[in-house]
């Protein structure tokens, strides 16, 4: 089954062609890396040019636009998604193709990541499990099903907000138990610590949630 990898990337210059070489290195080596600059005002879309990736440039809009932007420039059965900060181990491709073709009835696989930090000595590595963008292959056609990775206020959230209607649609996930992916921790990436502004679009992943469960519980059922 062949896979592409979709990087979405801002301001990324610094860790993006780290990011491109764990993708390449993978036991099972994808067809397309696709990297969509996200109006980055830095070097980003020259790295990724130089490192060989399908380089798309728009202007910013979020992570969950950039998704859809590079997703769309695939034709591959699989999609890879992969945070422009983030690593992966050689293995990961391999092991999670290979639950998908065992599975037929699986459309997401994913596995934990452990946190890491480029700039802070102190920080603890952690184990983080759940379905995380830089762990996700998916099958093409489950966009067919349940719409687009869309954008939430503050830029976070877009990927709670996508994998709640995903389970809402009660389509069927697996998740592999051991560590696939590192997750770079370190500021100025849009998912690092609290902040109220940025914050609102959990607010609004609950909302939407809800406004589902009442549609459901009413008989209107909803995405």
């Amino acid at each position: 089954m062949e896979y592409s990898v979709v990087i979405p990337a801002w301001n990324a210059a610094s860790t993006l062609l780290q990011t491109i070489a764990s993708a390449r290195a993978q036991t099972v080596p994808p067809r397309r890396i696709v990297v969509v600059d996200d109006g980055s005002t830095d070097a980003t879309a020259e790295v990724a040019a130089g490192a060989g990736a399908v380089l798309i440039r728009q202007a910013n809009a979020g992570p969950g636009s950039a998704c859809m932007a590079g997703i769309a420039a695939t034709d591959t059965p699989l999609v890879a998604l992969l945070d422009a900060d983030d690593l992966w181990f050689p293995d990961k491709m391999e092991r999670q193709i290979a639950v998908l073709l065992a599975r037929p009835e699986v459309e997401i696989v994913s596995g934990a990541v452990r946190t890491f930090a480029s700039d802070d000595p102190l920080h603890r590595p952690m184990v983080q499990s759940g379905m995380l963008r830089p762990t996700l292959v998916i099958r093409r056609g489950v966009f067919d099903r349940i719409g687009p990775i869309e954008d939430m206020p503050g830029l976070r959230g877009d990927m709670l907000d996508w994998l709640a209607r995903f389970r809402h649609a009660g389509l069927c996930a697996e998740e592999l138990p051991d560590v696939v992916a590192l997750r770079r921790v370190h500021r100025g990436s849009l998912s690092f610590g609290r902040d109220a502004l940025r914050d609102r679009g959990y607010i609004e992943v609950a909302r939407r949630a809800l406004m589902r469960r009442r549609a459901m519980a009413e008989g209107g059922g909803g995405t």
